[in-house]
């Protein structure tokens, strides 16, 4: 098959000034594309960039190109916090599963969606890869699409193909994909955090799990574990480790038996290998993927999400230190609730005691200005490296004590002053 492809300067001329364009995200961030939209910088102004998490580090972020681009960005990544911290950026507080909605219903319009899918098969489809999450809407809605065509890039099952005939340019390229290995990460803490929680997991579950390493903790305690499925919006190399000594089956899923079912991927090469054209995965839309309507169907769904700080009543901050935005709301309450309204679910806020530094993470009050992104309303069970805390149906007392059991020692006795100062003794608990 004949393919037309151009140079990446060439095909980012389609960008103008005051536009918006849609970035690809995760581990499918088109830096190809976007290096050559750097090179474009002068005769470019307010070119509004939209995305959720992206990953590598990017020369468009810099303050020199203030002028010439803006993050307004869904979930804020490492590569992109000091711009939208300083003013060359912002983001919008959504749910991942509603995202899809922003494009569709043009409260978002794009006029350009930057893509990076695999080659096209025979038929001329290519892959969304390692990210489908909410790119398919993207490309959808956008009046224009570029794509990065790139071997390197798995091709993945599930809804994520597009045909060729839709692209406007298309750019050859080898990026090799950025690489996260939580696995590698994981401290002393994490590894106790993911036992505290494994002891929650039954046979048969089905797992949730978010960014970053305490779900992987959580994985390396589940072998014990039998017939587990996975119907997630993210997942990193625990769950190919798991698949391959079979405690993974996905049995006993209502939806989609069978399967890991996910929206995007972050990890290693040797996962984005495992994924290529393997039939054990299907990655989905965001929109279906994160529907509590969707994953409250499932039993015993088990959602592993983590946190920055929570205060003594339940409140959970995900997203923000204070008012410095850190990263996004993401799936986390999409989850959370799920599993909530699943039979046996189990909606998990986990996270290590206290900072590097020994600063306590459960705290009196929130930090002014922070985000909760989790509600105490919609809080189960809390978890840290001293143990599990049951919150649901407690008095705001009652949960109060349950907290600041499992907080850093070091901690104890000066939250139990400001328990004290708050709700008085605890001499008359409710029963």
């Amino acid at each position: 098959m004949s393919v037309p492809y151009q140079s990446a300067e060439e095909a980012v001329k389609i960008v103008q000034s005051g536009q918006r364009i849609f970035l690809h995200g995760s581990a499918a961030t088109p830096t190809t594309l976007l290096s050559a939209l750097v090179k474009r910088s002068p005769e470019l102004r307010n070119v509004e960039l939209v995305a959720i998490s992206t990953l590598g580090e990017l020369e468009i972020t810099k303050s020199a190109y203030a002028d010439s681009f803006y993050f307004n960005s869904l979930f804020v990544s490492a590569n992109i916090r000091e711009a939208v911290n300083t003013g060359r950026g912002d983001y919008i507080p959504i749910f991942l599963s509603e995202i899809s909605r922003l494009f569709d219903k043009k409260i978002l319009p794009l006029d350009v969606a930057f893509l990076h899918v695999s080659p096209p098969d025979k038929h001329g489809f290519c892959s969304f890869g390692t990210s489908i999450d909410v790119a398919r809407s993207a490309a959808k809605n956008a009046k224009h699409i570029i794509a990065q065509i790139n071997p390197n890039m798995p091709r993945t099952h599930g809804d994520g193909f597009i045909h060729m005939s839709r692209f406007d340019a298309m750019v050859l390229c080898e990026d090799v994909l950025p690489e996260v290995n939580y696995g590698a990460q994981l401290t002393d803490e994490d590894l106790k955090i993911g036992r505290n929680i494994a002891d929650l997991v039954e046979d048969r579950s089905t797992l949730q799990m978010g960014i970053g390493t305490i779900p992987d903790a959580a994985l390396k305690s589940l072998g014990h574990c039998k017939d587990l499925g996975v119907h997630t919006e993210m997942f990193s190399d625990g769950v190919m480790d798991l698949l391959n000594k079979g405690v993974i089956t996905n049995a006993y899923k209502k939806k989609h038996p069978g399967k890991v079912v996910s929206g995007f991927v972050i990890g290693t090469r040797k996962l984005y290998n495992f994924l290529d054209d393997n039939p054990q995965f299907a990655f989905l839309e965001a929109s279906y993927v994160n529907d509590t309507r969707v994953i409250r169907a499932n039993p015993k769904v088990v959602a592993i999400n983590s946190a920055i700080e929570v205060d003594l009543t339940g409140q959970v901050v995900s997203d923000s230190i204070g008012t410095y935005q850190f990263s996004g709301v993401g799936g986390q309450m999409d989850f959370i609730r799920g599993a909530a309204l699943s039979d046996n679910g189990k909606p998990i806020i986990a996270l290590p005691s206290a900072t590097k530094k020994g600063q306590s993470k459960i705290v009196p009050h929130i930090k002014e200005g922070a985000g909760v992104v989790t509600t105490r309303a919609h809080m189960h069970y809390l978890i840290t490296e001293h143990g599990t805390a049951y919150l649901y149906g407690k008095s705001l007392r009652q949960r109060a004590y349950e907290i600041m059991k499992i907080a850093h020692p070091d901690h104890r006795e000066s939250l139990e002053k400001e328990i004290i100062k708050r709700f008085g003794s605890n001499q008359h608990p409710v029963r």
